[in-house]
């Protein structure tokens, strides 16, 4: 059986790393994508080689802030079945205390440079029988957060533009979906204090909060081929925190 590719860029992260690992135990051969965190995604690499040696993985580094690095990071794939949006930051801070550098940001990681790369990379899907592109967006995408406020629009943009490239690729047999996570337990939430984890833990009909692998066992079906009639969707992983 031939190789199937995917490209999952923000490998480094914690749940770009928890995707990586789950789609190297589907089989898949992986590009794996970093902006800074070289050591560990280069740990990442030689766990994965160790324990799946008949399947690929190689490094790219790219700073997603720059629109140069984009043409890097697309010269750098050949043969490409899937790719994963996985990187990005968030941004905890009011409105009025949000400076336009930091709306640009958000806007160049999350949203302007991903659809560039995705234009450039859907040649190279379209050459596939089947293969698909899929977001890491959030539950703030779809209901907005305050003091999240540039954050949640950056995500809310990231839906929007998977439910409109899902129409305009399906004939060439590409899905395009985002998996949205409620509270997840990561780094990038642990300025909650806790106080506020647990009114959000009452908050959560499934009564815990969710991992790294429930967002990667989400993105790992979305990649397979039992999903390939499902496109434009907003894969909600949240506990039932939002329906």
């Amino acid at each position: 059986m031939s190789k199937k590719f995917a490209l999952v860029v923000g490998a480094s992260g914690e749940i770009g790393h928890a995707i990586s690992r789950s789609l190297a135990e589907a089989g898949w051969s992986l590009y794996l994508h970093y902006a800074n965190n070289e050591e560990r995604v280069s740990a990442l690499v030689n766990d994965l080689e160790e324990s799946f040696p008949t399947q690929e993985f190689m490094l790219i580094q790219a700073d997603l802030r720059k629109s140069e690095s984009v043409e890097t990071l697309s010269n750098s794939i050949f043969t490409i079945h899937s790719v994963v949006f996985a990187q990005g930051h968030s941004l905890f801070k009011g409105l009025e205390q949000t400076t336009l550098e930091d709306i640009r940001y958000l806007f160049q990681v999350h949203v302007e440079h991903p659809m560039f790369l995705v234009g450039k990379l859907t040649p190279k899907l379209r050459k596939q029988t089947h293969s698909s592109i899929i977001f890491v967006g959030s539950i703030w995408g779809d209901t907005g957060a305050s003091y999240e406020v540039a954050y949640s629009a950056a995500k809310g943009a990231q839906h929007a533009f998977v439910k409109a490239y899902a129409k305009e690729v399906a004939t060439q047999k590409i899905t395009v979906n985002a998996v949205a996570p409620g509270f997840i337990e990561t780094k990038m939430n642990a300025h909650v204090e806790e106080e506020a984890r647990q009114q959000i833990l009452e908050e959560i009909p499934a009564g815990v909060f969710g991992s790294t692998q429930d967002v990667a066992n989400a993105v790992v079906f979305l990649t397979g081929e039992k999903a390939t009639y499902i496109t434009g969707q907003i894969i909600r992983v949240n506990g039932g925190w939002y329906i």
